[in-house]
């Protein structure tokens, strides 16, 4: 059964005419080129052929959806990028983040942060998927805390060496340009380290009980040299780093609020099938009580994307805002993928339903870009003017 939206309060009324285009766009692409392998390269932890459909993303103009045309880019409306998240996490939370780390983490600091000569070179490359990026942040022994990153990048005649190690870095085996992160004498800078460079590894991580279609892997280097050149010469301090990162989690804002709308309609047309004493479930009450809760949360999701997308548009969103639409909507979609388990009962567990796979997807993107605490912590230092993210003891 083809997916055809959950619209309560008619939110389709507020969007432009290219805004719903785009979304539909999007749907009819993953519904034909995705969704039918989806369950089965999941079950066996294959990673999506993700060149092939980057390249088919690229020629529908999904990546790097709303930087300049300039560059390569369509430069359509943050709402209407939101869009091409929630259609993509609908059916995969790995590809949606494949979607931000490319347009968010990759595109946009190049596009902010670079010369431009790295902006005439990579972003039209990125934009027609010719070329995969990833962003080189996390590590084995720091994620919330970045100002405490170990890889370090020093001075060496005319280019650089970067030693450490990047950790669950989306892309990371397949990327042809990685975003890395590392200290310097100038304070945490930002470059751009090219596949193939000596004394730079990329490697796959298996075993994963999560974005199981998705490469994610590590990024190792080891007195890795690279030219003057690569260094994103506008990247100074923490502050381009967490601007990269309000790009990617307005994007899952919008993402997660698709995986709630497929756990949603997907219980819901269990349960009007389903029959259990002489009736479909959907007909009791303890039922429809859940089915009732995952919708009115769906809702207020989908108001507060778009209503911080019309802000970004606007340029007049704030990190706060953006934290609270992330944290929001997040916890909406692993409400909406267990109470769909629920739902569904026994069946709940088998591949051949989706909520079980979004229950295990939405565990990383609930701690990734932000864990639910540091972005509950970034509101109330905002509310209180009190941060709490350290203690002297």
């Amino acid at each position: 059964m083809a997916f055809k939206g959950v619209d309560y309060y008619k939110i389709d009324e507020l969007l432009s005419d290219d805004e719903k285009m785009v979304r539909n766009l999007t749907r009819e692409f993953l519904e034909k080129e995705v969704e039918p392998f989806i369950a089965k390269a999941w079950d066996r932890e294959e990673p999506l052929n993700i060149r092939e459909l980057a390249l088919k993303m690229g020629k529908l103009g999904l990546l790097g959806a709303t930087l300049p045309e300039k560059y390569g880019c369509p430069e359509i409306s943050y709402v209407a990028s939101g869009l091409i998240s929630q259609e993509i996490e609908r059916v995969d939370s790995a590809l949606r983040s494949f979607k931000e780390v490319i347009s968010g983490l990759v595109m946009y600091p190049i596009w902010q942060f670079g010369s431009e000569e790295q902006k005439d070179k990579w972003l039209p490359l990125l934009a027609r998927g010719e070329k995969i990026g990833c962003f080189g942040l996390t590590e084995p022994n720091h994620g919330s805390d970045v100002a405490s990153m170990e890889t370090v990048a020093k001075r060496d005649g005319s280019g650089w060496i970067i030693n450490g190690t990047k950790q669950w870095i989306s892309e990371a085996a397949t990327a042809d340009i990685s975003v890395v992160w590392a200290q310097t004498d100038d304070g945490i800078r930002g470059f751009l380290v090219e596949r193939g460079t000596e004394g730079f590894t990329q490697a796959f991580q298996n075993r994963k009980g999560s974005m199981r279609v998705g490469d994610v892997g590590e990024l190792a280097f080891s007195d890795c040299k690279i030219p003057s050149e690569n260094l994103l010469p506008k990247s100074v301090g923490l502050k381009p780093v967490f601007m990269c990162l309000n790009q990617a989690r307005y994007g899952i804002s919008w993402g997660t609020i698709g995986a709630a709308m497929d756990c949603y309609e997907t219980a819901l047309n269990y349960a009007k099938e389903r029959e259990q004493f002489g009736a479909p479930i959907a007909s009791y009450q303890l039922v429809q009580e859940k089915l009732v809760t995952m919708l009115i949360e769906i809702t207020k999701g989908q108001l507060l994307s778009y209503r911080l997308g019309r802000l970004m548009d606007e340029g007049k969103a704030t990190y706060q805002q953006i934290s609270m639409a992330k944290k929001n909507n997040v916890s909406v979609a692993r409400m909406c993928a267990r109470t769909a388990r629920e739902i569904l009962g026994a069946n709940g567990v088998s591949l051949d339903y989706s909520p079980i796979r979004h229950m295990a997807n939405i565990e990383s993107v609930y701690t990734y870009q932000g864990t639910d605490d540091i972005h509950t912590l970034i509101l109330g230092n905002d509310i209180t003017g009190i941060p709490a993210f350290t203690r002297k003891l």
